[in-house]
């Protein structure tokens, strides 16, 4: 991969801060424990495959309360325009902020508007229909020199991202994490199910591009689950009674698209051992094989993904951490290889 990232660390950071807030339905994804790569991919499609597919004028409805913000107007990801659900429905349109309308994000194009991905749910978000319309159905990609830029920061342009030159579509940085995941749920979905479904720049039916999937791992990362994306998320499956893996476990997304941040030769919950927990003023972890873990790195992050307890270099069999500052709370302790990989990690309280 060309890019250089904490990916299994970040990932479980997001799951374990995302588990308290989202509302997974006990034993919904069984069976994934230990799958990376296509196995892994195969088996959510399994569990998330033949959802409760709606009517294509049942979008309007369904919009009305999976993309509401808190100010009860329509959540619209390509502009800041403040739109009014029912009366400013497109319609006819001639600039910004008259009017939205249903964007595919997966332009529909693509799979030769077929059902169900034509009312998926999933990748079908109010968006202002001037900026729907000039995003046509172009890739996603990011923009060096822009032909056109809506009023929040999404662009128009070739793309300077390594791997593709056409014209693309950049999204607001708020989003792009948003637009990644849902293309993480296409090409999962309808892993199997694209026989008639096009290829162009960055898609090849379902699967994704190298390079796109190195951009869109990228944008993840960048741009965390939200917990507009959570609600969604749970709207939907309210809905369509299926769910997107890649809200509920971030980390899923590198194990199956860049395999080796899943890999792990040893198991290492047999050999870590973290304690008092909760902690008090000290917290010990214990090496029963130290030789496994010279020159690996101890960081301690709150939920948010800040560090609070200085990086340490492991040697020897105990490492001796001063926790005596932090607050009261859950933290995630990490520890990650010499690659910068994660291998260990657990939640302490305090």
């Amino acid at each position: 991969m060309k890019y250089s990232y904490l990916i299994a660390f970040q990932a479980a950071l997001l799951f374990f801060s995302l588990s308290l807030f989202a509302q997974i339905p006990s034993g919904y994804y069984d069976g994934t424990d230990g799958l990376n790569g296509q196995e892994l991919r195969g088996k959510l499609h399994q569990i998330i495959d033949d959802h409760n597919s709606i009517s294509y004028s049942y979008i309007w409805t369904a919009v009305k309360t999976i993309d509401r913000r808190s100010d009860g107007k329509v959540w619209d990801m390509y502009s800041t325009c403040s739109f009014t659900f029912g009366s400013d429905q497109c319609g006819n349109y001639s600039g910004l902020c008259d009017c939205y309308n249903r964007e595919h994000s997966w332009p529909k194009s693509w799979f030769n508007d077929n059902s169900p991905m034509n009312t998926d749910l999933f990748h079908i978000v109010p968006t202002d229909g001037y900026a729907n319309g000039r995003r046509s159905n172009y890739p996603f990609g990011e923009v060096g020199s822009a032909t056109w830029s809506s009023n929040n920061g999404c662009k128009l342009g070739n793309c300077v991202y390594p791997g593709y030159t056409g014209t693309v579509f950049e999204p607001d940085d708020e989003y792009k994490g948003d637009f990644a995941r849902i293309y993480f749920y296409m090409s999962t979905r309808y892993y199997t199910e694209d026989n008639s479904w096009q290829s162009n720049g960055m898609v090849d039916g379902a699967d994704l591009k190298t390079w796109a999937q190195e951009m869109l791992l990228k944008w993840h990362y960048n741009d965390p689950v939200s917990q507009k994306e959570i609600d969604r998320n749970n709207g939907i499956y309210d809905i369509q009674h299926n769910r997107n893996p890649f809200v509920d476990h971030p980390e899923f997304a590198a194990y199956i698209w860049d395999p080796t941040a899943a890999t792990q030769e040893i198991p290492y919950e047999y050999v870590v051992d973290v304690y008092p927990n909760p902690v008090a003023s000290q917290l010990y972890v214990d090496f029963t094989q130290p030789e496994l873990f010279e020159g690996y790195t101890l960081t301690v992050y709150d939920l948010t993904g800040k560090e609070v307890v200085q990086m340490q270099e492991c040697t020897g069999e105990r490492i001796e951490m001063n926790t005596q500052a932090l607050m009261p709370g859950m933290y995630i302790l990490n520890l990650s290889n010499k690659q910068n990989q994660s291998v260990y990690r657990c939640k302490i309280t305090k």
